[in-house]
C-alpha cells in the first residue's frame, strides 16, 4: 500500500499553535496549491488542501510562517469522521506531514505581514520535523567550492544572494562563473 503526498503551496492564514492536553504541539493549516489548467474564463483555480503537523515541526512553522509563506508539503493522507453537536456525520481529510520545506527566504514571509521591521539576512527554510531549534544561518561562512553553498549538504551560505537586501530577489543562485572539472572529479 502507498500513501504518499507531496505538495507546493502557500499558505492561507496565519499559523495558529495549539497544544493537546499532554502538551503537544500541533499545527492546522492549510495551503492554496494551483492547479495546472485554467478555467474558460482564463482564471487558474486552486485548490485549498487541509494539512496537520506536530511537535517541533509544528512550533517552527508557527514561529517563521505568515500567510502566504510558499512551504513544500510531504507527507501521508488521513481521513476521519467526528459526530457534529446538531447530530450529523462530518468527514475529515488531512495531509499529515512529514517533512514541511519553508521555500522562501524570512524576508520574504516579513515583507508580506509588514510587520515593520528590516529583511532579516538568513534563510529560513528547510527544516522538516523535529527540529527545534531556531534556523539562522548568519554567522554561515563563506563557501569555497564555487557552488555558493556547503558540498556536504549543509545551510546555504551567505554568498547565494539571499542575504543582500540592496539586490533584487530572484530566487535563483548566481551560476555565471565557470566551473573547471577534470575527469579524476568524475565518479564514472
Amino acid at each position: 500500500m502507498i500513501n504518499r503526498v507531496v505538495l507546493v503551496g502557500r499558505l492561507t492564514r496565519d499559523p495558529e499553535l495549539k497544544y493537546t492536553t499532554n502538551g503537544i504541539a500541533n499545527l492546522r493549516f492549510s495551503i492554496a496549491v494551483n492547479r495546472t489548467f485554467t478555467s474558460q474564463n482564463g482564471e487558474r483555480q486552486a485548490d485549498f488542501i487541509n494539512c496537520v503537523a506536530w511537535r517541533g515541526q509544528a512550533e517552527n512553522m508557527a514561529k517563521f510562517l505568515r500567510k502566504g509563506s510558499l512551504i513544500g508539503v510531504e507527507g501521508r493522507i488521513e481521513t476521519g469522521s467526528y459526530q457534529a453537536q446538531d447530530g450529523s456525520m462530518r468527514y475529515t481529510t488531512d495531509v499529515v506531514c512529514d517533512s514541511v520545506q519553508f521555500l522562501e527566504p524570512r524576508s520574504a514571509s516579513a515583507d508580506r505581514g509588514n510587520f515593520g521591521a528590516q529583511p532579516s539576512q538568513d534563510f529560513g527554510g528547510g527544516f522538516g520535523g523535529g527540529y527545534g531549534g531556531t534556523p539562522s544561518f548568519q554567522q554561515q561562512a563563506p563557501a569555497s567550492n564555487g557552488f555558493g553553498g556547503n558540498p556536504f549538504g549543509g545551510a546555504p551560505s551567505m554568498d547565494q544572494g539571499f542575504g543582500n537586501p540592496s539586490q533584487s530577489f530572484n530566487n535563483e543562485p548566481d551560476f555565471s562563473s565557470t566551473i573547471n572539472i577534470s575527469d579524476d572529479d568524475l565518479p564514472f
